[in-house]
């Protein structure tokens, strides 16, 4: 599976972006992710989907903020980012698994990063 995520670029704080990803191919058992990773700090879960279900799941820090949607026609994951803030600024990624685990080390493959800068 390969993966390529964009979509990133610069922002106000209070506005919105929305990342995509672009999955090379779809199948029930995978569930794609979206991550951050900021200067200096460890690389973070944000949310996943499940191919099958479509149910999503949300790590508290963006719940409620972040959408994350999936087209099955495209074969794409996006990732609706509202109300960003400064602390937003990351690299981010997307990524596959067939694990049912969140954690970083579950998921085996990975596309490149996109850089979102949010400024006050």
């Amino acid at each position: 599976v390969q993966l390529q995520a964009s979509g990133g670029g610069l922002v106000q704080a209070g506005g919105s972006l929305t990342l995509s990803c672009a999955v090379s191919r779809r199948t029930s058992t995978y569930a794609v992710g979206w991550f951050r990773q900021a200067p200096g700090k460890n690389r973070e879960f944000l949310a996943r989907i499940p191919w099958s279900t479509g149910y999503s799941y949300y790590a508290d820090s963006v719940k409620g903020r972040f959408t994350i949607s999936r087209d099955n026609a495209k074969n794409t994951v996006d990732l609706q980012m509202n109300s960003l803030k400064p602390e937003d600024t990351a690299v981010y990624y997307c990524a596959a698994t067939t694990s049912s685990r969140n954690e970083i080390s579950a998921y085996d493959y990975w596309g490149q990063g996109t850089l979102v800068t949010v400024s006050s």
